[in-house]
């Protein structure tokens, strides 16, 4: 019944409303008084719905902490944070690259003549030096040659020498008129033929003293031994496959690396006024050595894009070993008196990079800041800090300009303020 009633009311009301057409369409209009009805009681509503709102966000101010107190450095709650102080010192501007040892100079030992390997003088990873005795070869088959060698050039050196003697008579012989011409010029040539045999004796005999030579193998520089891969008993020959032996000089020793195409113009410019440094050290070690660029290799990779360079070191500990990869780190100048703040207090906005800077009052400022490169943790600043100023290394996302803050360990709050 009462959906009935209020179907039937709403009738009556669309009933009460003048319609009327016009040329442009169809107008709707009501009688004045149930417009201003109608209005009057949307307004009522509206107020008070408003009025119940109010009342229920001044209620929960008044029951919690704003949102600049609850965990973004209110004026009443200190923020804690980690800090640093802005320090200055020479850096290095530097590229860094994964660079591998090389042996200064590697020899692949081998016989030069055909023979049995009679002694090993050397212990497998045995340090030599230039000129140490490493194997022997059977030198008795070559003693027996050499002496054969020796024995011809005695015979023909007796017979040179009775040539000449023969040439010089026939020669005193044809001037005295009482000898021939003919049997002159085949003395003559006779003592030529057994001349040229001296000659070829001579260098057999050198021959043979070589191979004998050979017998004996010396290594040809200091350094240090490998895998042997010969032993005593073993027949070689010349110019093997395999070596009998290698031998690899570390001292000193070279470091091979590479640097993007794009640094190449620098490196060639600074390498006119002076050599550059190269520093290497192993991961995990903070212990570095120091060496020198010695070689820019003719032409870029054009796969990868980089060219190799080289590094020479003494290594006179020996801690630099062939094969081994290292940090290499080519350092192409250095400035003097940079401003450095820790990496992590660096920040970047909308504007560009900014620091958290804590004031005297333990009061934080936001500022902006020019940075330069990064190195091994520290961020050159070259613009908008000074020595001796406080930054923010951890925390920032907490803070806003003028936060409050309290230094939770590293330095003091009487450090910071200080």
């Amino acid at each position: 019944m009462q959906r009935q009633t209020g179907k039937l009311k709403g009738n009556l009301k669309l009933k009460e409303l003048c319609v009327s057409r016009t040329h442009s369409g169809i107008s709707i209009s009501a009688p004045p008084a149930a417009i201003w009805a109608t209005w009057a009681t949307l307004r009522a509503v509206s107020i008070a719905a408003m009025l119940a709102m109010t009342l229920v966000a001044l209620a929960g101010s008044g029951c919690s902490r704003g949102p600049s107190e609850q965990g973004f450095g209110g004026e009443h709650e200190a923020v804690p944070v980690l800090a640093a102080k802005v320090t200055q010192k020479n850096v290095a501007e530097s590229i860094h690259a994964i660079g591998r040892v090389e042996a200064y100079s590697t020899v692949d030992i081998k016989a030069q003549i055909n023979g049995q390997v009679m002694q090993v003088n050397f212990h497998e990873g045995q340090d030599v030096k230039k000129g140490d005795l490493l194997f022997t070869i059977d030198p008795r088959p070559f003693e027996a040659v050499l002496h054969q060698a020796e024995a011809n050039l005695a015979k023909d050196r007796a017979q040179y020498k009775q040539a000449a003697a023969d040439e010089k008579r026939y020669a005193y012989l044809v001037k005295q008129g009482v000898g021939s011409q003919q049997q002159y010029d085949q003395v003559q040539a006779n003592a030529a033929s057994l001349q040229a045999s001296l000659q070829a004796d001579e260098a057999t005999v050198q021959t043979a003293k070589l191979n004998l030579a050979y017998t004996a193998i010396r290594s040809p520089i200091d350094g240090r031994t490998g895998n042997l891969l010969v032993h005593a008993g073993n027949i070689v020959k010349p110019d093997a496959d395999t070596a009998m032996v290698v031998i690899n000089q570390l001292h000193p020793v070279y470091v091979n690396f590479s640097i993007p195409e794009q640094r190449l113009a620098q490196v060639r410019e600074v390498m006119t006024s002076h050599k550059l440094p190269v520093e290497v050290s192993f991961p995990g070690v903070q212990q570095t050595e120091t060496g020198e660029m010695s070689f820019v290799d003719n032409s870029v990779d054009a796969k990868t894009g980089t060219i190799t360079l080289k590094g020479l070191f003494a290594n006179a500990d020996g801690r630099l070993w062939p094969g081994e990869f290292v940090n290499a780190t080519l350092i192409v100048s250095e400035r003097a008196n940079a401003i450095l703040v820790p990496s992590q207090a660096v920040q970047t906005g909308q504007q560009g990079s900014y620091v958290f800077v804590v004031e005297p009052g333990m009061k934080v400022e936001l500022r902006k800041i020019v940075v330069g490169a990064s190195l091994d943790g520290e961020t050159v600043v070259t613009g908008g800090l000074k020595p001796g100023e406080t930054v923010v290394t951890d925390g920032q996302l907490r803070l806003i300009p003028g936060s409050k803050v309290t230094v939770k360990s590293g330095l003091t709050d009487h450090e910071v303020a200080s």
